[in-house]
């Protein structure tokens, strides 16, 4: 892997990490902040995945966000 794309995955770890504290966590569903999780670490996986592409990135995040939704409505 690539120092660039490691510093790319950091930086939009960074910016999920941030935009998850500024939300309305306590007035979210258990499902929503699945969704919300789910979508923050997909969005990462897939930049780290397909070496920053917007379209890995995308696709990721909205993976991840059904997929916590998804596990979100179990608990």
């Amino acid at each position: 892997m690539k120092i660039h794309t490691l510093a790319k995955a950091a930086a939009i770890a960074a910016i999920s990490v941030a935009a998850t504290g500024c939300t309305a966590w306590d007035s979210m569903s258990s499902r929503q902040k699945g969704a919300v999780t789910g979508a923050g670490v997909g969005g990462v996986a897939g930049a780290v995945l397909t070496d920053g592409s917007v379209l890995g990135t995308v696709g990721g995040a909205a993976i991840g966000g059904v997929v916590g939704d998804q596990v979100g409505k179990n608990r």
